[in-house]
């Protein structure tokens, strides 16, 4: 079971929101976050409400000054909770829309998808087993996107902004 606390202020100050699942809409609980705690578990935070718009992964940790840390404003709109995954961890990426074109399959962390792969744009994959995070960038860095088990037709349904993936991670208690 994960916990995050949400803050108003930072250094933890200020009305805080704890939330033990995901929550869609945190706009009704508070205002603002300035700071974040994460007791246990890992977490996926959100600008938008209903797991929409740019997102940041949590772990277990004190964030004091999260919106300093993360490059995001103060509106935490939404949050899920990503579960334990003990099981294997399986996804395929394809070239183009629709799972069509040359695909790749992944069993295990990829630093680098186009030193490995010759290839940086993923237009749909399919998350077979376990839980991942792609990043735009090489070496885990810049915008990601956290993935479930499931068939993503574009990057559109992942919230991306374009095809371009640099990095696909495996999440484990990280």
């Amino acid at each position: 079971m994960g916990k995050i606390i949400f803050y108003e202020d930072r250094n933890f100050g200020g009305q805080h929101h704890e939330c033990m699942s995901d929550c869609s809409d945190l706009h009704s609980r508070f205002e603002q976050c300035r700071s974040i705690r994460v007791e246990s578990g890992m977490f996926m935070i959100y600008d938008r409400s209903g797991f929409m718009g740019t997102q940041f992964y949590m772990k277990r940790g004190e964030y004091s000054d999260y919106m300093g840390m993360t490059g995001m404003n103060d509106c935490v709109r939404s949050c899920r909770m990503i579960p334990m995954h003990n099981g294997s961890y399986k996804m395929r990426l394809y070239e183009h829309f629709n799972m069509g074109g040359q695909m790749m399959e992944l069993t295990d962390n990829c630093p680098n998808l186009n030193e490995r792969f010759h290839m940086s744009n993923v237009n749909s994959c399919n998350v077979m087993d376990g839980h991942w995070l792609m990043y735009e960038q090489p070496n885990y860095r810049g915008r990601h996107y956290y993935m479930r088990p499931g068939q993503y037709k574009s990057f559109n349904e992942w919230s991306g902004n374009n095809s371009r993936i640099g990095s696909i991670r495996r999440l484990m208690d990280l």
